[in-house]
């Protein structure tokens, strides 16, 4: 909370109230003595940056998500595979057995969590990108002002290979990506525009 205060013009208790309490102020104020002025300057802030502020995931109450949905399980961005749910039970709360598959290295993650909490689901981006060309084990591709810019990285295995081949052609292509919780990854190449 910045507060600017501009120049006092005061009675001499204000004044004399204003200079006791100097020292618990300077660490946040600069007191003109010769102005009889209170002023907080920009130059003893400091500014932090941050990201643009939009969240990587937002809410949704356990017993509302649905087979082949996405879900955070133990901090990874998951696919739901498999969902049971039990009955309430001795202390009243109906539990339900999530398993789902890592978004982005397959994994296998379980839990189990109260049907009326609130779960984090990821916002998942599915993008089509044009690409160029790859270098160093990463694609080129245009943004959306068509400017030139390294992208993902080129997975592994069976697509990895096939795309590193495609990019020896010289002529553009098709992939798509996946992206979220700020990781992205190539999920599939377009055979056709």
């Amino acid at each position: 909370m910045f507060i600017l205060f501009a120049v006092l013009q005061t009675s001499p208790l204000l004044l004399r109230y204003i200079s006791s309490t100097h020292a618990r102020l300077s660490h946040y104020f600069r007191v003109s003595s010769t102005k009889h002025s209170l002023l907080k300057t920009m130059a003893d802030e400091e500014l932090h940056f941050g990201d643009s502020g939009a969240s990587t995931t937002y809410p949704v109450q356990c017993s509302s998500l649905e087979m082949d949905g996405f879900v955070m399980i133990k901090d990874r961005p998951c696919k739901i595979v498999e969902m049971n749910t039990s009955k309430s039970g001795k202390h009243g709360h109906a539990k339900v057995h999530l398993v789902g598959l890592d978004l982005f290295t397959g994994e296998t993650h379980e839990d189990i969590f109260p049907s009326t909490h609130n779960l984090d689901v990821p916002n998942v981006c599915r993008r089509d990108l044009q690409v160029f060309g790859v270098k160093d084990g990463y694609l080129t591709i245009k943004d959306d002002n068509f400017d030139s810019r390294e992208g993902p990285k080129v997975p592994e295995g069976e697509l990895g290979e096939e795309i590193t081949a495609r990019a020896k052609w010289e002529t553009p292509f098709m992939v798509t990506v996946l992206e979220a919780m700020g990781e992205k990854q190539v999920i599939s190449l377009r055979s056709s525009w």
